[in-house]
């Protein structure tokens, strides 16, 4: 392998490193702000490392065909250590100024969907409830003032009736039932 080859390589892991570094960063800012469970820290810590190493391991076999060498370690540490000493606070404010703008944006849309959508959803609902509550109430007063009307009628009916239903004999289960029908008669009108 010539010298260029081994140089590209070296700058190349690197800019590894420094992207290591930056996406781990990113993931623990993350992590903090977001307060995943502390049972999935574990798993999401395996999934960054083994994000990270297909990713260096895709460079270096981008650069020089996958050879793994002494200087490709010193790459990645030298990458790694520069981020940190002067990018690191950096990219964690970034990252904290980001998710707070995401929590506004979603909180704004929310109340913007709360108040062109939900409330005025509920509002019709509540009004159609209100009218179909209006409707139910004239209709029985509606309902009474027949009923009071042809109560007259009704009388002389029975009355005239009496010699009749006074000789027939009903099974109790009827009376039963008329009886359950004219208190709920009397409960609803």
């Amino acid at each position: 392998m010539n010298p260029s080859v081994q140089w590209i390589t070296l700058l190349w892991m690197l800019f590894s490193g420094a992207a290591m570094g930056l996406a781990f960063d990113s993931y623990r800012e993350l992590a903090g702000q977001l307060r995943f469970p502390r049972w999935s820290q574990h798993a999401l810590d395996l999934i960054y490392w083994i994000a990270a190493a297909l990713f260096v391991f895709r460079m270096l076999y981008a650069t020089n065909d996958g050879q793994l060498r002494f200087y490709v370690f010193i790459g990645m540490f030298i990458g790694v250590w520069i981020y940190f000493l002067l990018w690191s606070v950096i990219t964690r404010r970034f990252v904290v100024m980001l998710i707070q703008v995401t929590k506004s944006l979603l909180s704004f849309l929310s109340r913007l969907l709360r108040v062109l959508i939900w409330n005025p959803v509920i509002g019709i609902l509540k009004l159609l409830v209100g009218l179909l509550k209006l409707i139910w109430r004239f209709v029985l007063s509606l309902l009474r003032l027949i009923l009071r009307c042809l109560m007259p009628f009704w009388r002389l009916f029975t009355w005239m009736l009496r010699p009749i239903t006074s000789r027939l004999r009903l099974p109790a289960w009827s009376r039963r039932l008329t009886d359950k029908v004219i208190k709920a008669w009397k409960r609803w009108f």
